[in-house]
């Protein structure tokens, strides 16, 4: 049996927009949705801005479950089961003509965000960090299994790479798989504020994030979902679906350093990187684009463009790289599946996303496709997540040819 993985749906929620084509306009236009936080008051803390989801999410969520359900879901959880329902509709598959013991749900978090703002009713419902998976599953009666991925920011990357292999080693012919996160809240401010990680450029949101950029401060927090529908490609042709890309392998590694900073140099992304290309059977000189992690901050990027540099060799400077975080900020937890479907959008749409906010560091040399969308044909990407504990991912992405 044909056993490669595909992708056969998609949609995204992120401070861009409430579905996958508003955000995925934004990022082409280069426009910011970093704005002060409106959620609460956010004066008195140094960081008072962030990538806030638009207004009119719960009216918006209205229309993709029933009031009582979503009252019982925290606002990461919602993000999580609109997205993901969002999603299976793109794939346009009628879960209930399939077998549900071939299905399975994983996704990843960091955190469930649930935060004093939130009212104390349902608390236990609202703060299980599998909350969105096991809503999505009982939603379509899947059984498979149903779980959440908790690996810092490579959460849901690491979901990804699970989905992979549950299908890859015949445990699953289908995988509702994603990322959600909301901790735009005062008690993650101060946290982060407290580590000295977040931007404080309060006085120009929109510029506020500025990976790999001369004075980069520290990253912004967003806050969002994306959900992708893997399927073994026996299934989906099967059934004649619509396929977006190919997962064509992964990696996750540990550094076992420091439960905050990187190894110095790169070296544990660089060995992400490189593992996940060895099992992806891909040469390096086949990969068209890098979707940075590119969190703004001033270790992480000037490590990651060490890593690639070690990876790549003197080609590095002609593969582009880019961070959507410079929009949307960092959505923690979600950003693994965030930016792996903003990187399988670049392969079918063939448009590089910029990195807007962008100014020459003379240490950081590649080509951060800077501040303008750029056309490009991009048959095979890398999406990279590292996170705190040492928690690194790299994704291998590619173009579907039947």
């Amino acid at each position: 049996m044909n056993r490669s993985v595909v992708v056969t749906g998609m949609d995204l929620i992120t401070s861009l927009g409430l579905d996958l084509e508003s955000t995925w306009q934004g990022l082409v236009a280069g426009r910011s949705g970093i704005r002060r936080i409106t959620r609460f008051d956010p004066t008195g803390h140094a960081t008072q801005i962030g990538g806030q989801v638009p207004d009119g999410f719960d009216e918006y969520a209205a229309a993709y479950g029933a009031r009582r359900a979503l009252r019982q879901m925290g606002r990461a959880i919602r993000f999580g089961y609109v997205c993901g329902k969002r999603a299976v509709e793109d794939a346009g598959i009628d879960l209930a003509q399939v077998d549900p013991s071939r299905c399975a749900v994983v996704f990843g978090g960091a955190d469930t965000g649930h935060s004093r703002l939130d009212d104390d009713k349902y608390w236990v419902m609202k703060t299980m960090p599998h909350g969105a998976s096991a809503w999505l599953a009982m939603e379509y009666g899947l059984r498979g299994p149903n779980y959440t991925v908790s690996a810092a920011c490579a959460s849901s990357a690491y979901a990804f790479a699970q989905a992979f292999d549950l299908i890859l080693l015949g445990r699953a012919d289908l995988v509702i798989v994603g990322g959600t996160s909301s901790i735009l809240n005062p008690e993650h401010l101060d946290g982060f504020n407290e580590l000295q990680a977040l931007s404080v450029r309060n006085d120009v949101p929109a510029g506020a994030s500025r990976p790999f950029s001369a004075g980069r401060d520290g990253f912004v927090i967003g806050e969002g979902a994306g959900v992708a529908i893997l399927e073994s490609e026996s299934s989906a042709r099967r059934r004649g679906a619509r396929i977006h890309a190919r997962v064509l392998g992964h990696a996750m590694t540990s550094e076992a350093y420091n439960i905050m900073a990187p190894l110095p140099d790169g070296e544990g992304m660089a060995r992400t990187m490189a593992q996940a290309l060895s099992e992806a059977a891909i040469a390096p000189q086949r990969i068209d684009y890098i979707n940075a992690h590119g969190s703004s901050t001033p270790l992480n990027d000037r490590y990651e463009v060490t890593a690639i540099k070690s990876v790549f060799g003197e080609a590095a400077r002609q593969i582009p790289v880019s961070s959507a975080k410079s929009m949307i900020g960092h959505t923690a937890g979600a950003c693994g599946a965030i930016e792996a479907i903003i990187t399988i959008l670049t392969i079918t749409r063939g448009i590089l996303t910029p990195t807007i906010n962008y100014e020459p560091d003379p240490d950081l040399d590649l080509d951060f496709v800077p501040n303008q969308a750029r056309e490009k044909r991009v048959d095979v990407a890398l999406s990279n997540a590292f996170g705190f504990g040492g928690c690194n991912a790299t994704l291998v992405l590619g173009r579907y040819d039947a």
